[in-house]
This record gives structure tokens, sequence and C-alpha cells, in this order.
């Protein structure tokens, strides 16, 4: 903070900037400044649930605050500022357009002084000393210094449990002759007036969405994050570890803990749900493999994916390495699962449709790999996830889709594509017993599109994978295929899936 700035300047706080974290400590005496403008909700085509969430989290905020906050209803970002009438402080923006705004916002008089944001553990100026000169980044690398900066999960300078990772242990395949994992269910907070008044003002606004309207699922304030972290360390994370990776279509929250909304929204900071978990530990509540996992999952990758938005700057979802161009189909666009036939990718779409919300392995291993497969464009998708999901802030989604599930920044971010054929689906979920394609056929009315698109996208791709040692061999597999050509010239034209 600069010596300029004055002791009673209010703050701003963006809608993912509605923590303690940031209106609390040293900014507690404080007026704050929130805003709804509707030229941002109408700038996409957003999830109708999503919408929901930004503003009940910012409506909740204003209650929560209560003399200290002004709510302010505008057009635009600029009329508040405006209309407010007092240079504000703000934290650093989480996207590269919203820090643009906001440093033309200072140049303008209206922003006396950006702040780090705090919403996070590692701040943007440490990662730049940790990237250095680095040209390819490993999360492993980035997860352990972590873990060693912040003593987590740490005897000494090594490991709990002598490894630092456990992820060999959470890959199980989801429990045989059961729908469901059987876990109490996750919390969901309880609609109040709040929520009732968001609902008919977005009815009235009649914006252009996407998806369905739906009970609100999501956490979207501190004392709601805080009772769905309670809920999770409690209930369900002892066995988060083991079913990680696994899909059931009759359970579509597994395991996991939906807290990505509040922590995306800023109500729950990442060291506390660290912290609850490590604790966890320590009172033998849950084992080692499942509280490493989780932590991985907020200390490793979150923040990875955080930093390395920043640090690859905006012009790396321009990255199209393996020159894929197709359009992103309407069914998809539109949230169409009734017309898709593939029992894995039905249920994906549906639960995007439904909750705007997957757990990862649906978003890289049946979504993801489809796109990929398929040649969909890397900043369309990138965009897609951004407005579809209720958690994808607008720096969340380049590197996980870019880099992660479309490998189309050449390997900076990923060792290999992340492509697989219907054998992995079947292995990981219970879709496959009653699709009507089969995983272990290619060619043919039932062929699975994952398992024939699998070989198209390996023929098509044949120089780039035949030069990574990690995929060479899948080369020199489809090379012995007899009905090859016969595949290909099947997808070629493929349409329905």
């Amino acid at each position: 903070m600069t010596s300029k700035t004055r002791d009673d300047t209010p703050l701003w706080l963006f809608a993912d900037q509605l923590g303690p974290a940031v209106y609390g400590g040293e900014h507690a005496h404080r007026e704050v400044l929130l805003v709804e403008a509707t030229s941002a909700l109408r700038k996409r085509r957003y999830h109708r649930q999503k919408l929901h969430l930004v503003l009940s989290a910012l409506r909740h905020a204003d209650e929560d605050l209560g003399d200290r906050a002004t709510l302010l209803r505008t057009d635009t970002y600029t009329a508040a500022l405006e209309q407010y009438g007092r240079p504000v402080l703000v934290h650093e923006p989480t996207s590269h357009a919203a820090e643009k705004f906001v440093h033309r916002m200072r140049q303008l008089g209206l922003v006396a002084d950006v702040l780090p944001t705090p919403t996070f553990a590692l701040s943007r100026k440490d990662f730049q000393h940790w990237a250095g000169n680095r040209q390819r980044f490993r999360m492993e690398d980035f997860y352990r210094d972590q873990r060693r900066r912040f003593d987590v999960l740490m005897d000494g300078r090594e490991p709990v449990g002598d490894r630092w990772n456990y992820d060999e242990e959470n890959r199980e395949s989801p429990p045989k002759k059961q729908k469901t994992l059987g876990l109490p269910k996750p919390y969901q907070p309880r609609e109040d007036d709040v929520d009732e008044q968001v609902r008919r003002d977005l009815d009235r606004m009649n914006l252009d969405t996407v998806g369905v309207d739906g009970p609100r699922l999501f956490a979207v304030t501190p004392t709601e994050a805080r009772r769905a972290l309670n809920r999770f360390i409690e209930h369900r994370l002892p066995e988060f570890g083991r079913y990680e990776d696994a899909i059931m279509s009759d359970d579509w929250a597994m395991s996991h803990s939906l807290l990505s909304v509040p922590l995306n929204l800023g109500v729950l900071h990442p060291l506390d749900a660290v912290e609850a978990a490590e604790q966890a530990y320590h009172r033998r509540d849950a084992p080692l493999a499942a509280v490493e996992g989780f932590i991985r999952q907020i200390l490793g990758w979150r923040e990875y994916m955080w930093h390395l938005y920043w640090h690859f700057g905006p012009e790396y979802t321009r990255n199209n390495a393996l020159g894929a161009h197709a359009p992103l189909p309407d069914w998809w666009t539109n949230l169409d699962a009734d017309s898709v036939t593939a029992a894995c990718l039905r249920d994906a779409i549906g639960g995007v449709r439904d909750r705007g919300w997957n757990h990862h392995i649906q978003r890289l291993m049946v979504l993801g790999n489809h796109a990929l497969q398929r040649g969909y464009k890397p900043d369309d998708l990138t965009e897609w996830f951004a407005s579809s999901y209720v958690d994808g802030f607008r720096w969340v989604m380049p590197t996980n889709v870019v880099g992660m599930s479309q490998h189309a920044d050449g390997g900076l971010l990923a060792t290999k594509p992340y492509a697989s054929g219907g054998a992995y689906i079947n292995k990981m979920s219970d879709h496959c017993g009653d699709c009507a394609y089969d995983p272990k056929k290619r060619l043919g009315d039932d062929a699975c599109p994952f398992t024939a698109g699998y070989w198209n996208f390996v023929h098509r791709n044949r120089d780039m994978l035949a030069k990574n040692n990690r995929t060479q061999r899948v080369v020199a597999n489809m090379d012995r295929l007899k009905d090859l050509d016969a595949v290909l010239e099947q997808e070629a034209d493929r349409q329905a899936f």
C-alpha cells in the first residue's frame, strides 16, 4: 500500500473476493463497496445457476457486512465507481481483463491503490521467484515446495509417511453392486429471502443462459463455507482418496468436497481447508492417502493453475499445438444431454446442465477426452468451461483446458495428452454396462466413440506422439491394427455420440 492511500479509503470487493481474508484484518475498519454490473451478467452465455451463485454471494456479503457495505446496481463497473464518488482500494483481480480494467480506473483516479490478492496461499511475487527461468513446469516440484513452505504434512524436511504422493492409492474403481458410495450427503445450504429475490431478478432480466435453474447447492458465505468444510472433513474425507477418480451414475457428488465454489468466491481460504484436513489426519479421523490427495488438489493443483494463468499471460489460450479447429457441436453448447447416446458423455453433459458442475475426472477424462479426440478448438472449449461451470472463473480454465486437457500448449504443462479409449471409462465408472456402445469395440454400429475416437486421435497426431517417449508405444500399436482404415473412415463423418 502506498503512502498516498488514506486510512479511510473504502475497499471495493469483486464478486470472487468476498471473504474475511479480503475485508478483515488490517482492512476491518474500512467501508466496503460491492457492485452488481448488469453488463457483466450479459457479457457471456453463463449457466443460470452460476449467475445465481454470484449474485447470492454479493448480496449475502452486503447483508453480512451491514452498515460497512454499499451495494450498487449499475450497468457497468465504471458507472458504479463514478456514482460512488470516492476513490477505492482494490485487491489484484483474478483475470487479465479485470486487471487491465483496474489499472485504467487507477489512471482515471477512481482506484487509489491495488493490493496483492490475499485469497491464495502463495503470492504472485513468490511464484515468480519460484518459476525463475523454467521452460517446462512440473506440478510435483511446485507441490513439494508448497508443502515445505507452509509446513503441511511434514516431519522436519521430509514428508509425513516418507512419501510425497499417494496418487496410486487413490485410483480405485467404483465399488461393484452399489449404486452410490453410501456416504452422508454433502452440505447443502438453505436458501433464504436473498436467494428468492435473486431468482426473481434473474427471471426479470431474461438473460440468455445455459443450463437449468435449480436449488442452490454450494456455499456462498464464509459461514456456509465453514459448515461445508466441516461436513466434508467429518463425513466424506475418509473415503475421498480411494474413489477420487471414480464415476458413478447415481452419485454425482461421490466423496468430493464441493468446495471449489466457496474457494473461488474467496469466502473460504485454501489454507483453512488444508489445515482442517491435516488436523483430521493427526486426529486419525482420515487416512493419510485421502488427506494428502485432498491437500494436493488445493495446495498443489489449484494454486499451480492460478499462478500459471498469470505466468503464461493472456495469449496462452491462443495456443493450438495440435491444430484443433472443429467447432463445438450444438448439443454440447446447449447442454442437450438427451440427444447423446454414450452413457458417460450423456451423464457428464447432464451434470453440467442440471448443476453446472462435474468432478475432475468427468471434466478431464470424459468431456476433455472427447473434445481432444474430436479436435474441438481449444479457446472455444476454454470459454465453454469458464461460462458453463459454476466454479469456472476466468483464471481457472485456461491452464486446465489448454494445457492439461487439450495439450494445446505442446507439452508446456503436461508431459503427454490425456487421451484414452473406452477401457479407461469402463474401469473407472459404472457407465458402460448399460450403454448402447461397447467399450471393447472400435468398429460397427455399437463401437464406442471413445475407443474408435482414440485411434482416430492417435492417427491424426502420430508424428507428435511418436516423438514422445511416453506415447511412442501407442503409435506402434496403432500400426498393427488391421481395421485401422475402416475405423478412420467411420470416425471421419461421425456426428452422433
